[in-house]
């Protein structure tokens, strides 16, 4: 059964398929989220940033990069990236297979409309 708990706006158990993947929310509490996240081979999140929240990343599978604020980091299996609130940043699945990682959200402000998309390659930026 899914399960709403905390403040946030997500629930435990909600999913989501999306043209680069898919994500589900593996926990939820006081101003965190816990997502696990499949990033299909060749896709790639968009350039975004977030204004309420920060996150924490651990690569389980796969290998990629990560854009960080101006900085590419070549990412693969145990690597952990930290993104503070308000910094530009997209992950890029550059292998043969899934790239999987834990995502874990801490903020005031958890959900979905703190998404703000600088760059898209599936035209899902505002100007776009």
């Amino acid at each position: 059964m899914l399960k709403k708990t905390g403040s946030t706006p997500y629930f435990t158990g909600e999913s989501d398929e999306r043209p680069w993947g898919k994500w589900q929310v593996i926990n939820t509490g006081n101003q965190h989220t816990v997502k696990l996240i499949e990033v299909d081979p060749g896709q790639r999140f968009s350039l975004q940033i977030h204004n309420h929240r920060s996150e924490h990343w651990l690569v389980v599978e796969g290998r990629g990069t990560a854009t960080i604020g101006g900085d590419i980091i070549n990412i693969e299996q145990g690597r952990h990236i930290f993104i503070p609130s308000d910094t530009k940043h997209r992950i890029h699945n550059t292998g043969s297979g899934p790239l999987v990682f834990v995502e874990v959200q801490f903020g005031r402000f958890l959900d979905e409309d703190d998404v703000v998309r600088l760059e898209d390659d599936y035209g899902r930026t505002e100007a776009e």
